[in-house]
Order: C-alpha cells, then sequence, then structure tokens
C-alpha cells in the first residue's frame, strides 16, 4: 500500500483515505472502516487484501448495502473462486484487478499428477497429500480407521475436480518453474566464474529463454519484468461469476505497447468509466482554493474576482487583465473597456452642443441688431466698441465650451483650459471696462470735473488689452511649464475607460480660475457701487446682476466640478461656461435690444440727455 500510495501521488492521483484491514480486528474496528467508506466522496477502492481479510469487510458491507463501487484487487483474490462464492451480495460485481498470466508448460500437469514416486519412496509428504486429495486414512498398523474411507494408494488422480487437478494454480507453478532455472543458470554462472565475480552481479546478468519462449531476467533492482493479465468479474445468470481476461500489462515491451485493454468486453456496474473525484474540475472563470483538513484533489471553486480572468480548467490563481482590458461576465477571457468621454452624439454632448450654437447664433443677432442700429444713442451711449467687443468675447465663450466635447487629444487638452481661461477675461474685462465708464461718466456730470479725458475711449482699450495680457502670460507659463495632456483614467470606473484631460500643473489651472474670479468680484464691487446711479446710466444695475450670477454659476462649479465622476465634469463645465456667458449677455444686452426693438420712443439722445442731471434731494 505505501508503494501504491507513493505512485499514485507521483501520477496524480488522489487518495481520500487508507486504512488497513485485519482478519483479527474487532467489530467495531470493522464498523469504523466501513463508516469511512460511506462517508467518502470515492467511488472506486483499491485493495491490498488476502480473502480472510476481505471477508470481514464483505460481510459488514452488506449489512449496510453498500454496492456501486468500482473495486480494483490484486492477484491475493481477484481470481478467487472461494472469494466470489462468499461475496453473496454481489458487492464485488464487476471488480478489476491484476492476476498472474496464465500460462502453459508442456509435460507440467503430467508431472504434477505423476505422485507415484513420492508413493515408492515412502514419502511422508506423499501420506498428508493423498490422505487429503482423496478424503481418505490409510490404516496404519495397531490402528483402525473409523468414520473414514481407507485409502488403497492406487487411486486415479485424473478423475478429481479441484484447483489442484485443473491446473488453475498453473501460473504459480509457472513462476516456480521459472524461479528454479533462473537459480539454476545462477548457480551455473557462479560455478564457471573464477573468486573475482561478484555473485549478486551474476544474478542480476541472468538472462534466459524458456522452452515456452518466455524471455526471464531481472533489472538492476532485482525484479522481472512486470507481466499480469487484467481479470473482470462478469457476474452470470445463475448467480455465479466469470473471471474474464480483458486485458494484458507487460512491461517488457515498449511504453507504448504495455498495457492493451479491451474495453468492449469489460462489465461494470457503470454505464461508462466510473468518475470517482472529491470535486469536479474547476471550469474557466473560476480557480481552486483547497478544502482545509482534504486530499488536495478535494477544492472549491470560486469565481475570479472582478478585472481578473482564468481561461482553463483547474487553474489555482486568476491573471489580471491588462488595464485597457476588463473581465467579461464569465470571467474568461478579456475585453476591451469601453472608452467614455462627452461625445457630440449622445444626448447630454448634443444638448450642450446645441445650447453653445443657440448662444453662438444669439450673439450674433444681438451684434446684428446694435450694428443696425449703431448710430442710435442707447448703442453709442457707454462705448459702443466695448459692447462690440464684449458681444466678439461671448462669441468665443460659447464657441469654446465646443472644445470641451469629443475625444480628448493633445490639441484639444491644451487649447481647451487656455482659450476659455483668455476668452472670459476678455469679457470680464470688457464688462469692468464698461462699468468703470459708468462710473467716470457719473463723476463727469459734475461741475468741473474731467475725469473722462483720463479714461477715455484709448483708456479703456488699453484696460481690456491689460487684464487679458495678464491671463496670456499665465497660460503661456502653463503651457511651457505643465501644459494639460490627454489622460486614460482607470480610478472612476472598474469597467471603464474615462478619456480626460490632466491639468497637467493644478497651480496654472487655478490661477486662470482665479485670475477670471478676481476680475469677476471687482467687477462686481463697482457695478454694485454704480447700482444707484440715475436712471440714464441704470446699466450699472443689469452689470450688477450679470455679475451676480456670473459669481454664483463659478463658485457652486468648483464642488460640483470635484465630486462628479468622468464625464460629468467635463459637462459640469461645459455648463458654467454657457450659463456665465448666457447671464451677460442676457443681462446686458437684452434690455438694450428691448428698447430698440420695442421702445424706440425712448433710443433718444433727448431721452438719454434729459435725465443726464442728478435729482436734488
Amino acid at each position: 500500500m505505501a508503494t501504491f500510495i507513493e505512485t499514485a501521488q507521483q501520477l496524480g492521483i488522489c487518495l481520500e483515505y487508507s486504512v488497513s484491514v485485519f482478519l483479527t480486528d474487532t467489530p467495531n474496528k470493522i464498523r469504523q472502516i466501513v463508516d469511512i467508506i460511506k462517508s467518502s466522496t470515492s467511488k472506486v477502492i483499491v485493495t491490498f487484501l488476502l480473502p480472510l481479510d476481505l471477508y470481514a469487510i464483505l460481510q459488514e458491507l452488506s449489512h449496510h448495502n453498500l454496492t456501486g463501487y468500482q473495486w480494483v484487487g490484486t492477484e491475493s483474490w481477484i481470481f478467487d473462486f472461494q472469494t466470489a462464492a462468499q461475496d453473496r451480495h454481489h458487492i464485488l460485481d464487476g471488480a478489476i484487478g491484476l492476476f498472474i498470466p496464465s500460462a502453459h508448460v508442456s509435460g507440467m500437469r503430467e508431472f504434477i499428477l505423476d505422485v507415484k514416486p513420492l508413493n515408492s519412496s515412502s514419502n511422508k509428504l506423499f501420506t498428508e497429500f493423498w490422505e487429503t486429495l482423496f478424503s481418505c486414512k490409510f490404516k496404519q498398523l495397531n490402528s483402525s480407521v473409523e468414520n473414514q474411507r481407507e485409502c488403497t494408494g492406487h487411486e486415479d488422480v485424473t478423475e478429481v475436480k479441484n484447483t489442484y487437478t485443473d491446473m488453475t494454480l498453473m501460473p504459480l507453478f509457472y513462476n516456480v518453474y521459472k524461479g528454479v532455472y533462473a537459480m539454476a543458470h545462477a548457480l551455473h554462472n557462479i560455478l564457471s566464474c573464477n573468486k573475482t565475480c561478484n555473485n549478486k552481479s551474476l544474478m542480476l546478468k541472468i538472462q534466459f529463454v524458456t522452452k515456452e519462449g518466455d524471455e526471464v531476467y531481472f533489472d538492476e533492482n532485482g525484479d522481472p519484468a512486470a507481466k499480469y493479465e487484467i481479470i473482470n468479474w462478469q457476474p452470470r445468470e445463475n448467480g455465479m461469476v466469470d473471471f474474464v481476461r480483458v486485458g494484458l500489462y507487460d512491461a517488457s515491451l515498449p511504453a507504448e505497447k504495455q498495457l492493451t485493454l479491451q474495453n468492449n468486453v469489460i462489465v461494470s456496474l457503470f454505464m461508462q468509466v466510473p468518475s470517482s473525484v472529491c470535486s469536479e474540475k474547476c471550469p474557466p472563470g473560476t480557480r481552486k482554493v483547497l478544502q482545509k483538513g482534504k486530499p488536495v484533489c478535494c477544492f472549491d471553486c470560486l469565481r475570479c474576482a472582478e478585472g481578473e480572468i482564468s481561461n482553463a480548467t483547474d487553474l489555482t490563481i486568476c491573471v489580471q487583465c491588462h488595464p485597457d482590458f476588463w473581465s467579461n461576465e464569465r470571467r474568461d477571457a478579456c475585453v476591451k473597456k469601453e472608452a467614455e468621454f462627452l461625445s457630440y452624439k449622445e444626448i447630454m454632448g448634443a444638448l450642450l452642443t446645441a445650447a453653445s450654437l443657440f448662444g453662438t447664433c444669439m450673439t450674433a443677432v444681438v451684434a446684428f441688431i446694435f450694428f443696425r442700429y449703431r448710430q442710435t444713442p442707447v448703442v453709442r451711449a457707454n462705448n459702443s466698441e466695448l459692447s462690440f467687443l464684449l458681444l466678439f468675447s461671448l462669441t468665443l465663450c460659447f464657441l469654446c465650451s465646443l472644445t470641451f466635447i469629443g475625444r480628448p487629444s493633445e490639441w484639444s487638452c491644451m487649447l481647451r483650459h487656455t482659450a476659455f481661461g483668455i476668452t472670459f477675461v476678455l469679457c470680464i474685462s470688457c464688462v469692468l471696462g464698461k462699468t468703470i465708464v459708468v462710473l467716470m461718466a457719473f463723476r463727469a456730470t459734475l461741475p468741473g470735473s474731467d475725469v473722462m479725458k483720463w479714461f477715455g475711449p484709448a483708456q479703456q482699450k488699453l484696460s481690456v488689452l491689460g487684464f487679458t495680457l495678464i491671463q496670456v502670460i499665465i497660460c503661456i507659463l502653463w503651457l511651457t511649464i505643465s501644459p494639460p495632456f490627454p489622460f486614460k483614467n482607470f480610478k472612476i470606473f472598474k469597467d471603464k475607460i474615462i478619456l480626460e484631460c490632466a491639468l497637467g500643473s493644478a497651480v496654472g489651472f487655478w490661477a486662470v480660475l482665479g485670475y477670471i474670479g478676481l476680475l469677476a468680484i471687482l467687477c462686481f464691487i463697482l457695478a454694485f457701487l454704480a447700482r444707484k446711479l440715475p436712471d440714464n446710466f441704470n446699466e450699472a444695475k443689469f452689470i450688477t446682476f450679470s455679475m451676480l450670477i456670473f459669481c454664483a454659476v463659478w463658485i457652486t462649479f468648483i464642488p460640483a466640478y470635484v465630486s462628479s465622476p468622468g464625464k460629468f465634469s467635463v459637462a459640469v463645465e461645459i455648463f458654467a461656461i454657457l450659463a456665465s456667458s448666457f447671464g451677460l449677455l442676457i443681462c446686458i444686452f437684452i434690455p438694450k435690444c428691448y428698447i430698440i426693438l420695442l421702445k424706440p420712443e425712448k433710443n433718444t439722445k433727448k431721452n438719454m440727455m434729459g435725465k443726464g442731471a442728478p435729482k436734488s434731494s
């Protein structure tokens, strides 16, 4: 059994249990062994037992009606008729085992049955043998034979039918025959050799062919070549068992020819080759985890974790997919992750694109109206050039939001943030210029004031240029030191790749936003101070309201931008750009368009000048 266990482990065969059985075992011990068999999951039982030891197990198994096992036996019982007779409950039906090959040696049967020389030599062995064979008793001197037939010594041996006379034990006789000849050859070699010969090596070098044609030799361990017949227990209708030869194993042949098996002849309790495994094979998509305290063939199949696969059976580990790939539903293959970004084709991208284009068209319509009525007092008041520049910058603001939509690239990443930063500063600078003009114009109406000459059209243009130039310098430094770049984000979603623009330098990004915020707060403060000026300068009220909307949008933008995942952060930024742009456009220009188109009677120089002086309290 120890040799079998060692060989089985080398071949990858798993043993669930191994117990020893003896005829002298107590009934309690036998029951414990049967309980082990009952609780096991294996369906194949290999035995190295003598027939008497096997009887004890068979008797207890019959009490529990335990059938349905594939028994594998050795030559000790696989060809034993008495064992078959003891198996009244057919527990061993279909058993397979190894037995010494059948052989025929010419003259062997005649020699075995010729026992007359033993009689003539007055050998005591003859007397015991003859009495046992014929169930009789030789009459001794001064003794009588009672209750038993007297042996004559002339009984016919050939008429007796048992395992001795039918040559069932011929294979054993044949092994003895070859053993005797091997010893004879060894003695011959020793006697023909000088004192320097190694007797052990001479024995290993023995090689001869019997008169039946079988070659006899020994390997380096002193063992002859293994040769066994494969015997199958096949029950008959009358309850008897036939020992059918279904194959042969001959170790002297080449490896591919050593085992021959007639599968179609084998009779078994199973319709096909029995499956005797502790655990079924783990399919692809799972990995093996050994069960604690059980043999290595007992394991659980755990599904691979997300992002891991196993594409073969019985794998002990799952393989991590490449970052660009993700495991499929069955966890047996890696599939390419879906790349997610704000696209023009999806609903959200399409709506934001439509809003951007609508804002651009709306700005163009306002610009057309202002150009059409450029000579009217409403347009000329408060520096019409700044108004057109503001409309131009608003157009750029609406259009720059389009750079945030689509698959991020190196150029689009650098363009979207810098274009947004510069156009918004240009826009806020124009609003700031208009706010300062309102304040300066009010002070210019006071007696003796010449403040407007210090902040005329040229100074207004220079202020806008100066404020914008500072943002341009910030953007150039940002793009030079650490520009934005396309980035694959694997952290937000496990099964998706978020394509986004990494900021490069977070300081550069927040410097751009901070500068826009600084100008917006300054503009809001100045507009707030000018909100109670006379009606003909009430543009400050609209600027105040537009700046209030602008600041509110961008203050709420920061937490929303930081907390939004993936493409939604881009959508939040676009929404902030569009909302603040619409706020400036509607609050500053729509009231003027209303007067130009629907209240033309108020669009006169007289109306504007008639309310130019401040009212006295």
